[in-house]
C-alpha cells in the first residue's frame, strides 16, 4: 500500500470515528433521566423504543473507556463510561450473578437468555473502565463477571437447553467471543486463566468448527465437532468467521505463532471465497456450505458488521503477510462498504441493505446494532495504518 493511500485512510478512519460516529452516539444515546443508554435510534437519532439491550450497554461503555485509554483523555468519554457502568451495576445483574439480556428504560428486568453475551461485554466494560479511571473496585468486578462467565461456559448444563436432547449442538459464537474477551481482560489482569481460555477456545475453533474438507468455518456443529447435515448445521456466516479469524491473527501476532496465523488465514480465504457476492458485491450474510437453500430470511442481505470485520481482518492479514491478495480484498471491501453504508446526512452507518445494495431499513440502532462494530473498525484500522506508516 502506497504512503499516500495510508495517509488518506488514516485521516478517513480517524475523522469518521471522532467527528462522525462518536458524536452521533454521544448526542443521541445517553439517557440522562434514568441512566444508561438508549440504543434504539432511527436514522436521525430519535429514539423509537426505550428497551435497553444489556450487551450494548457494555459495548458502548467499553468503547468510551478504550477511547479514553488509547486516543485522548477526554473527560466526557470517561464520565459517559461511568454513566454506563453505574447503570449496569445497579440494574443488570440477577441474584445468581448472571445478567439480564434486556431491561426496561428504568432498569426493570425484561428478559434473561441462556446466552452469555451480556457477561462477556460487561467484563471488558468493567475492566477497561477500571483501567481508564484507576478504579480497583471495578477491576475486581470485571474479574468476578469473567469467572462467572467461564463457570457457565464450562458447565453448559447449568443453562436452559436450546434444543431437546434429540438434537445435540453447539455454536461457534461463544468460543470466538471468549478469545477477544480474554484478550481484553489480559490488558489489565495478569492471570494464567486468560491464556488458558484463549488456548482452549482457539483449539475448539480449529478442531471443531473449521472444516478443511468443506473449506469453511461452520456456525453450528455437534458436541465434538460433528458435521450436522441440516440447514443450521450447514450454515456459514462469512463475516462472523472473518471476525473470529482476526481475533486469532491478533493472538498470533501477540505470541509470534505462525501456526495460529496460518489457520486464521485459511478461515479468511475460505470465507471470502464463499461469501463475496460476485453479482452485486459485498458479503452475503449466510451461505450453505453444500450450496443448498438457506433457511434464514436475511441470508442474502448485506449487513454493516460483517463488512466492518472483513475490512479490518483483511487489512491485518495484509499487514502480517505482505500478500497482495489481502490488500486487494481490503480495497474491494473498503470500496463496497464506503459506497453503501455511511450516512453523510445524519452520521454513522446504515445497518441493513438488500442484496442489490439498496437500503432495507434506515435504523441506526436496535438489539444488535449500535456503537460497536463501526467505531471499533475505525479505531483499529486507524491504529494499524499508523503502524504500517512507520
Amino acid at each position: 500500500m502506497d504512503p499516500q493511500t495510508i495517509n488518506e485512510r488514516i485521516k478517513l478512519y480517524r475523522d469518521e470515528l471522532l467527528l462522525d460516529t462518536i458524536p452521533f452516539w454521544m448526542n443521541h444515546t445517553i439517557d440522562r433521566e434514568y441512566g444508561g443508554f438508549l440504543n434504539y435510534l432511527d436514522r436521525t437519532g430519535d429514539v423509537y423504543c426505550d428497551i435497553k439491550p444489556v450487551w450494548v450497554l457494555g459495548r458502548f461503555t467499553w468503547l468510551l473507556s478504550t477511547l479514553y485509554c488509547e486516543v485522548e483523555k477526554r473527560p466526557e468519554w470517561l464520565q459517559t463510561a461511568k454513566h454506563g457502568i453505574e447503570f449496569i451495576e445497579k440494574y443488570c445483574f440477577d441474584d445468581d450473578g448472571r445478567m439480564y439480556f434486556e431491561v426496561l428504560r428504568d432498569g426493570t428486568p425484561l428478559r434473561k437468555r441462556r446466552y452469555l453475551y451480556s457477561e462477556t461485554f460487561a467484563s471488558i466494560a468493567f475492566a477497561r473502565y477500571a483501567q481508564a479511571a484507576g478504579d480497583e473496585k471495578r477491576l475486581e468486578r470485571a474479574k468476578t463477571v469473567f469467572k462467572t462467565l467461564l463457570h457457565y461456559y464450562h458447565n453448559p448444563q447449568l443453562l436452559p437447553p436450546k434444543y431437546e436432547p434429540a438434537f445435540q449442538a453447539k455454536s461457534h459464537s461463544m468460543a470466538m467471543i471468549l478469545i477477544i474477551t480474554a484478550q481484553q481482560m489480559r490488558r489489565v489482569w495478569d492471570d494464567p486463566i486468560l491464556n488458558e481460555t484463549i488456548d482452549h477456545c482457539i483449539s475448539e475453533v480449529v478442531n471443531h468448527f473449521m472444516k478443511p474438507e468443506y473449506k469453511a468455518l461452520l456456525e453450528t456443529v455437534g458436541p465434538n465437532g460433528e458435521f450436522i447435515d441440516t440447514p443450521i448445521g450447514r450454515s456459514v456466516v462469512p463475516g462472523h468467521a472473518i471476525e473470529t479469524a482476526w481475533f486469532m491473527l491478533e493472538e498470533a501476532r501477540h505470541r509470534g505463532d505462525d501456526s495460529i496465523r496460518d489457520k486464521a488465514l485459511d478461515i479468511i480465504d475460505w470465507s471470502l471465497q464463499r461469501g463475496w457476492d460476485e453479482e452485486f458485491g459485498g458479503l452475503l450474510y449466510y451461505v450453505d456450505v453444500l450450496g443448498k437453500p438457506c433457511v434464514q430470511y436475511e441470508h442474502d442481505m448485506k449487513l454493516w458488521w460483517p463488512h466492518n470485520e472483513a475490512i479490518y481482518g483483511t487489512l491485518l492479514a495484509y499487514h502480517m503477510t505482505g500478500k497482495p491478495e489481502y490488500e486487494q480484498w481490503y480495497e474491494r471491501l473498503h470500496e463496497y462498504s464506503y459506497s453503501h453504508f455511511p450516512d453523510p446526512e445524519y452520521g454513522d452507518w446504515i445497518k441493513y441493505l438488500h442484496r442489490d445494495g439498496t437500503i432495507s431499513v434506515t435504523l441506526k440502532g436496535n438489539s444488535w446494532g449500535g456503537p460497536f462494530h463501526v467505531p471499533r473498525m475505525q479505531l483499529k484500522c486507524w491504529q494499524l495504518l499508523e503502524k504500517m506508516k512507520g
